[in-house]
């Protein structure tokens, strides 16, 4: 599969595409596959990202996740700038290790307003707030997939140092014990390693 290895890294100009492609190739080999909840998708070897503006998205593959990278829908004024001078740019040299974690949400989550949305989001739940004691050690970026017809609403990608994957469970401990995710009914955490790295 041709895979860009700075596809899921570069800053967006506007919303566009990235595929997920699970299969035998790709810039990340899986390490594991978890369901939390809800059905599990194929397991596949490698993971490659591909940037539907430049490439063409391969055919054969196990599976293939689609989802746009958009603006932020429930942050603050202040989150913002706060995660914009905390939060690190993707493709680190010493973050070999990522997660790919699609996520589905309830209809019950759906048929909340805007405001209930983010009054369980951010007042209650403080997904922000948590995401911020992470920072610089978890870098993440979030992918819109609900209005392209998904079978997830969101996939969430996240890269991190080895020595840092215990602080990542913590992050997800925290995250999964909140109101926000008793509205999730699918979710798949998929770890993996960049294919640069030895299997030695």
């Amino acid at each position: 599969m041709s895979e860009s290895n700075t596809a899921a890294h570069e800053a967006p100009k506007g919303p566009h595409t990235f595929t997920f492609a699970g299969g035998t190739e790709g810039g990340w080999r899986v390490r594991s596959q978890q369901v939390w909840r809800g059905a599990n998708i194929v397991e596949a070897q490698s993971v490659g990202i591909v940037d539907e503006r430049a490439e063409n998205v391969p055919t054969k593959a196990a599976w293939q996740l689609r989802g746009v990278v958009s603006n932020l829908r429930y942050t603050t004024n202040r989150d913002r700038q706060t995660l914009s001078g905390r939060q690190p740019g993707l493709g680190r040299t010493e973050a070999v290790f990522a997660a790919i974690i699609p996520i589905r949400k309830s209809a019950a989550w759906w048929d909340l307003a805007q405001d209930e949305r983010r009054q369980v989001f951010e007042e209650t739940s403080k997904h922000t707030s948590i995401g911020l004691d992470y920072l610089p050690a978890i870098a993440r970026r979030l992918f819109h997939s609900r209005d392209l017809g998904e079978p997830f609403d969101f996939l969430t990608w996240f890269e991190f140092a080895p020595e840092n994957e215990p602080r990542f469970d913590d992050l997800l401990a925290r995250l999964r014990a909140t109101l926000e995710w008793t509205f999730v009914e699918r979710e798949i955490d998929i770890r993996l390693v960049n294919s640069s790295v030895s299997q030695a």
